[in-house]
């Protein structure tokens, strides 16, 4: 009896041993019993705030601007040919030369129309010794006439004579003046300020007047002109723009560049609209001082129609887009995002005109949207106060974003 009993005391110290041991290694590692765990459980999560970087919404004035496709033409294209039946002796220019209106390009042979021109001064001076003799016979017969001499018959036929010689002086003289015209025509100049093109012949070819293929052209480049089409929707704000004091400012570019190539003005709106394809040309004229354009070329055209006073406007790379529209997210007051669908009226470079959605001070997320969700908490990173620059490629639909039912 009495060793069960130390038995049994024996047995309960060793288990109230191994209790406290395992509990004490438990507390070195870490371990929690189950109520520690339970309230560790109930304790509050907290979410992380997302870094963000956010720009006001602007307030103010907000050009109307439209965009096409143009194509550069010169406003005057000119084919050198010879006026007349002779010998190129010499040419004063070459090919993709500039050359001034006045300057000289092509001498023919002149010599057949400088002996043509002797010939015809020295029957020039026959008729008009002629011409004199029959004004001193026309005088003479007169004189005797009036001294009942001579018969009214000769006075009459001496006046048709002094009339003959006096045409036939006019017809000499004419007949001068055209040969000295065609000797004019040996020296072929250009009509106009241009390029030269590719020259057709070489000294020593003989050239025609009835050549159409001409001895070689000239392109007007400065100024030069641009034609464009507009929809038809544009056709008000186009006639308001060129009846204004001021025409419309007009930039091209070159494809893909930011910057434009040169500034000119509208000057010409057609008369009808194209009912094939819905759009209205237009023009422009480009002083062209440094040659950046070139006839032929394709360019992207810019026009200013009008400015929109008190319109509000975010950097285009705020905005997103989704099934229901553009949309924004604005930071509150409280550091939360908000999704903000908006309604959009114009793109200009890097800003986009907001028509409803957003008032003007209100802080946009432009940097940092894709990782946000409507309600999200965020951390303003770096507030801008102005533009965000350059433009930007406005980027891809948050997966966050609000879907339709089908979407979903």
């Amino acid at each position: 009896m009495r060793r069960r009993t130390v038995v049994t005391i024996l047995l309960i110290a060793v288990m109230a041993a191994g209790y406290y041991g395992v509990r004490n290694y438990g507390d070195r590692l870490g371990l929690t019993t189950g109520s520690q765990t339970s309230q560790t459980a109930q304790a509050p999560r907290v979410t992380p705030a997302v870094p963000v970087t956010t720009i006001a919404a602007e307030q103010g004035t907000f050009p109307v601007r439209r965009r096409s496709i143009g194509l550069l033409e010169s406003p005057a294209v000119v084919v050198i040919r010879s006026r007349i039946d002779s010998q190129l002796l010499e040419k004063h220019v070459n090919d993709g030369q500039l050359v001034r209106k006045g300057d000289l390009l092509f001498t023919l042979d002149d010599r057949e129309l400088l002996a043509t021109i002797a010939r015809n001064e020295a029957q020039l001076a026959k008729d008009e010794a002629a011409r004199d003799r029959a004004n001193a016979d026309l005088k003479r017969t007169e004189e005797l006439l009036a001294k009942n001499v001579a018969a009214r018959q000769q006075l009459d036929e001496k006046v048709a004579d002094a009339k003959a010689a006096e045409a036939t002086i006019a017809a000499d003289k004419a007949q001068l003046d055209n040969d000295r015209i065609r000797l004019g025509f040996t020296k072929i100049t250009a009509p106009i300020t241009g390029r030269i093109g590719t020259i057709r012949t070489t000294p020593g070819n003989l050239v025609s007047s009835s050549d159409t293929q001409g001895l070689v052209t000239i392109t007007q480049i400065r100024p030069i002109r641009v034609s464009f089409t507009l929809p038809e929707r544009d056709l008000a704000a186009l006639r308001a723009a060129r009846r204004s004091e001021k025409p419309p400012t007009v930039r091209v570019y070159a494809a893909g560049d930011p910057e434009p190539l040169a500034s000119g003005q509208l000057d010409f709106v057609d008369s009808s609209v194209d009912t094939a394809t819905g759009t209205i040309m237009a023009k422009a004229t480009f002083a062209n001082q440094d040659f950046s354009l070139w006839p032929g070329q394709y360019v992207d055209v810019e026009v200013d129609l009008d400015t929109r006073p008190d319109t509000i406007s975010v950097p285009t790379v705020a905005l997103q887009t989704s099934q229901k529209g553009p949309f924004v997210f604005v930071v509150k007051p409280d550091g939360m995002a908000e999704l903000r669908m908006v309604e959009t009226s114009g793109i200009v470079e890097d800003r986009t005109a907001i028509r409803s959605g957003l008032k003007p001070g209100e802080r946009v997320v432009v940097e940092g949207q894709l990782r946000l969700a409507d309600g999200a908490r965020v951390r303003d990173i770096g507030k801008q106060a102005g533009s965000t620059g350059p433009a930007q490629a406005a980027p891809k639909p948050s997966p966050l974003a609000p879907q339709t039912d089908a979407a979903r």
